[in-house]
């Protein structure tokens, strides 16, 4: 597996991590991953990469990762799908709050509120968000879920048939974060996903 390296402090290099034990196991082919690569590759308009990784539902392994994808990799934004719900093996949440230094617990409340509108097992999801401080850098940590559907509707939000917003995504909010923590600065394809900054933040083009 080549491991890219941040290089370019004006490219968002993004960590993916599907967290299955049947998936990385071979039993089935992994979905979480090529739904992020395909959402992101609609969404984004400024430069990206991004690094991939496919783990069982292990806690020290699940943190080893976030941490090698951020401190090691340089990665500006790491999100994981799958292990966020109940059972005895879901333990992403945990590994994901043991590596961070701040939680932004917005994200995850508002992923919930979005799934709502379709399963009242929503509230069964417990997905966080966290940033990452490391020396000189900091990076964001989010929690998705598993299915490509959910994936899609978490990050892009509920529109109408119109394509007028009724409930925002997560997405939106994401690129003044990485603002906030010294990041590169996403630029979004506005059918997809409009990024969200307050006027004095918005570069001029």
């Amino acid at each position: 597996m080549t491991t890219l390296k941040k290089t370019d402090p004006d490219e968002l290099l993004i960590g993916l991590v599907s967290i299955s034990d049947r998936a990385s196991s071979g039993v089935y082919e992994d979905q979480g991953v090529p739904a992020l690569r395909d959402w992101f590759t609609a969404a984004l308009t400024s430069p990206w990469k991004m690094e991939t990784r496919l783990i069982p539902d292990e806690q020290r392994e699940i943190e080893k990762t976030l941490v090698e994808l951020v401190d090691e990799v340089g990665c500006d934004l790491v999100l994981t799908t799958g292990g966020t719900g109940p059972s005895r093996r879901d333990v992403t949440p945990e590994a994901t709050l043991a590596v961070g230094t701040k939680e932004m617990p917005g994200f995850g409340e508002q992923m919930r509120q979005i799934s709502l509108k379709f399963v009242p097992t929503a509230i069964l999801s417990r997905q966080v968000a966290v940033i990452r401080e490391t020396t000189g850098r900091a990076a964001l940590i989010m929690n998705l879920p598993g299915q490509p559907k959910s994936i899609k509707e978490t990050l892009e939000g509920l529109k109408d048939a119109d394509g007028k917003q009724l409930v925002p995504g997560i997405f939106a909010a994401v690129p003044y974060c990485i603002d906030l923590i010294g990041g590169p600065y996403i630029e979004t394809n506005e059918a997809v996903c409009k990024a969200f900054r307050p006027k004095s933040a918005i570069r001029q083009k």
